[in-house]
């Protein structure tokens, strides 16, 4: 059963599907162990900055409705704003005395059942060979206060399409771009355990491992 994203989802939808259909040649392997239904942290490595539509497509495409970090300042934008909102993206406020709301917003959409998707290093990669590096600990905070699958997946193909780094994109010909869900990750140990610094890097290391694996095979 498709979750229900509404109008602004279904918009989204329209317009790219067929984007990336243009320039991308998708494929997904694990897709079973995304849950159809309830909360779920699906945690992605981030070469490129067409990684957020990829992968809203491919999670679409899997029957749920994503919810992504988002700049708070394209909420001052306002008809974008009003598509942000009714898609349910949740705003980022880096640098601002609300940062902490972000992870607020995470923890209500988790909570209400919806699918975040999470890139730990919170910015692109800065590894030129496009491996994630510098994750933080937001996403452990995220693990450990709720009790949902936490799901690694890598994706790759998307640098190939925009390097970001090097302000590069070449859509055509169509590439390959890949997708890879593991199995939820047991963290039932760790959430027995005080929370301090400490266990924090070590629940984001055991994630990242776990996404590092997984991109090494679609990498070959």
């Amino acid at each position: 059963m498709r979750e229900r994203g509404g109008f602004w989802v279904g918009l989204f939808a329209s317009v790219f599907y067929p984007f990336t259909w243009a320039f991308a040649r998708r494929s997904v392997r694990g897709g079973e162990h995304l849950p159809r239904q309830g909360g779920a942290l699906l945690v992605l490595n981030h070469p490129s900055y067409i990684d957020p539509v990829v992968d809203a497509i491919f999670v679409h495409r899997l029957g749920r409705v994503p919810r992504f970090f988002t700049k708070h300042t394209l909420w001052n934008i306002p008809l974008l704003s009003r598509v942000l909102d009714g898609a349910g993206q949740i705003p980022v406020y880096r640098g601002t005395a609300n940062a902490g709301d972000s992870l607020r917003g995470a923890h209500d959409a988790l909570k209400a059942g919806r699918v975040v998707v999470v890139y730990p290093e919170g910015t692109l990669t800065q590894d030129p060979d496009g491996w994630p590096l510098d994750y933080k600990t937001g996403i452990a905070r995220l693990a450990l206060a709720n009790d949902v699958p936490v799901i690694p997946a890598a994706r790759w193909g998307t640098r190939e399409i925009f390097d970001s780094r090097r302000r590069r994109f070449r859509p055509f010909p169509r590439k390959p771009v890949n997708l890879v869900i593991g199995a939820p990750l047991d963290l039932s140990s760790y959430r027995e355990r005080d929370v301090d610094g400490k266990l924090l890097r070590e629940v984001t290391d055991v994630i990242m491992d776990r996404v590092r694996d997984l991109l090494k095979e679609l990498r070959a």
